[in-house]
């Protein structure tokens, strides 16, 4: 059966099945990211999907090719929660079991979801590829029907549906951006975008503390990193697909590598210029966009999904103004009498900065009269204007120190 996979005849037919369990995610023109990079930024919503991922694509097209008795034996899968949900929903409109074995890092919302859709939960494992040989372990003592959740050729069909509706909608794209974990999504993308027009140029995107693709292209064969070290979970993947990595190393044209800092930056922008949410992983690819040495071109960012829970975005919020110089800590020194913090307050106030947070420390010096520490943490409007709250300080001689921000 796999061996009849991705070819154009499939591509169409799973284009016409996972429009039974999908949304129509047209693509978002993004002037915010247009006018960055001096291209023309499309934005493919795949966040926007039922399951809040690409995912259900490729798993729904998957129990379509399996025959009655392999669903019958109810299906198993590993996943770190996105490719989880895709298949919960799919055996559910099958009316099948579903097993799940997740990371026991996988964010509470991606393991509550899933179970949501009726599927058994297994928490097993630190990393995606820990409980997928837990999975197997379990097919085998179980006789579940194993899904993959990248490294299958009808999997990878079902995802390159993705490719089918961009270029339907916008047929002289010049460049896909596709986010890459263990590279389901991009054999997909890639392999039909460059069968519709071999001109596209498919770019992958990998987290820089997993890079696992980009490594294997290196080598010339499928590689295992030693360990993954990444804020974008759902691509925290240590080994890439053995059967796609021949379609990913003839169709992509590239791979960018994005530091976690990236992420959190293009969380807020994503925030406050669309008003979207997206998780770590299906931002990789806004954040590559300024690592594309193009102008002129129309570019199609994929933001493969949105299942972020509300503890990790608050971190990520925190941490994207603190590296926007919105947020910031300074060490003033002062003489421990009445009236001294007024004053510094008003100082800061008459510069429009907004102090959120105030630790006063007696002990700096032996000489209490001569200084104490006072660390303000305040708001301000960016890194200029942190520089002139700073400047003020200097001149009225509290010495400012600028030192790491605990929030």
């Amino acid at each position: 059966m796999e061996s009849k996979m991705l070819t154009l005849e499939k591509f169409e037919e799973a284009s016409e099945v996972v429009k039974k369990v999908t949304q129509e995610t047209k693509l978002i023109y993004s002037d915010f990211y247009s006018l960055q990079t001096g291209n023309k930024v499309y934005l493919k919503p795949e966040n926007m999907q039922f399951t809040g991922a690409y995912k259900l694509r490729g798993a729904y097209y998957t129990l379509s090719t399996l025959s009655e008795e392999e669903r019958a034996k109810g299906l198993i899968t590993a996943s770190a929660g996105n490719h989880a949900q895709g298949v919960a929903y799919a055996a559910k409109c099958y009316g099948v079991k579903a097993v799940i074995v997740m990371p026991t890092t996988t964010p509470l919302i991606k393991v509550n979801r899933t179970k949501s859709y009726g599927a058994e939960v297994v928490l097993y494992g630190d990393v995606y590829d820990e409980a997928c040989a837990h999975a197997l372990e379990l097919a085998q003592q179980e006789g579940y029907t194993f899904i993959h959740p990248f490294d299958d050729l009808a999997v990878a069909t079902g995802q390159g549906t993705i490719a089918m509706e961009i270029i339907k909608e916008l047929p002289l794209v010049d460049y896909i951006l596709v986010p890459i974990g263990g590279g389901g999504l991009a054999t997909g993308v890639s392999t039909l975008a460059k069968m519709l027009n071999p001109n596209i140029k498919v770019i992958g995107v990998e987290p820089a503390g997993a890079n696992c693709l980009q490594e294997s292209l290196k080598a010339g064969e499928v590689v295992t990193l030693p360990g993954v070290s990444t804020i974008a979970d759902g691509t925290a993947v240590k080994t890439p697909g053995s059967k796609i990595f021949p379609y990913l190393k003839k169709n992509l044209d590239g791979i960018i590598t994005i530091e976690d800092e990236e992420l959190v930056v293009a969380f807020l922008d994503m925030v406050e210029n669309h008003k979207m949410i997206a998780e770590n992983s299906g931002l990789l690819t806004v954040a590559a966009l300024k690592h594309l040495d193009v102008k002129g071109k129309k570019i199609v960012s994929i933001l493969s999904g949105g299942n972020m829970d509300v503890i990790t975005m608050s971190s990520v919020v925190q941490q994207g103004l603190i590296l926007r110089d919105r947020i910031f800590t300074v060490s003033v020194l002062l003489p421990d009498k009445p009236g001294e913090l007024s004053r510094v307050s008003d100082v800061i106030a008459k510069q429009n900065g907004n102090v959120i947070k105030l630790e006063h420390n007696q002990f700096i010096s032996i000489n209490r009269s001569a200084a104490v520490e006072l660390r303000i943490t305040l708001e301000a409007f960016g890194t200029e204007h942190k520089q002139q709250i700073i400047d003020t300080l200097e001149k009225e001689n509290y010495k400012p120190k600028v030192v790491r921000t605990n929030i």
